[in-house]
């Protein structure tokens, strides 16, 4: 995957049908992520999901801490608890940005979890 950049506009993580991120006026909007390993339980691929975004949100450059706003769809909705467990010792001691959770049919079955999220860049 390549990097695209226009005058105020900057995809990272460009593929074939999506971009990992793209940033425009100081926000940082990211796709969808998943966990790379579907086998494991909703914690497990919450917490991957979580490290996945701080990676995105690092090569935004920005962080965890100017989440703005955040989408969580689960397979199934029993796995809340679960996935909250994650969340919670991820954000710690932080001002949680807003949220909403939604059961959903996800892409691929062995997925538990997709987290969509939106930062601010600091400048």
């Amino acid at each position: 995957m390549t990097d695209h950049e226009t005058d105020r506009l900057r995809r990272l993580g460009v593929g074939a049908s999506l971009s990992q991120a793209v940033i425009r006026d100081g926000v940082v909007y990211l796709a969808g992520q998943v966990a790379e390993d579907g086998s494991t339980d909703a914690l497990a691929q919450t917490r991957a999901v979580l490290r996945q975004i701080d990676a995105r949100l690092a090569e935004a450059g920005t962080d965890r801490s100017r989440l703005l706003q955040v989408i969580v769809w689960l397979q199934d909705i029993g796995d809340f608890a679960a996935m909250n467990q994650a969340w919670g010792e991820w954000l710690g001691e932080l001002e949680p940005p807003a949220r909403a959770t939604a059961e959903v049919k996800l892409a691929d079955p062995a997925w538990r979890v997709e987290i969509i999220a939106t930062a601010a860049i600091p400048g």
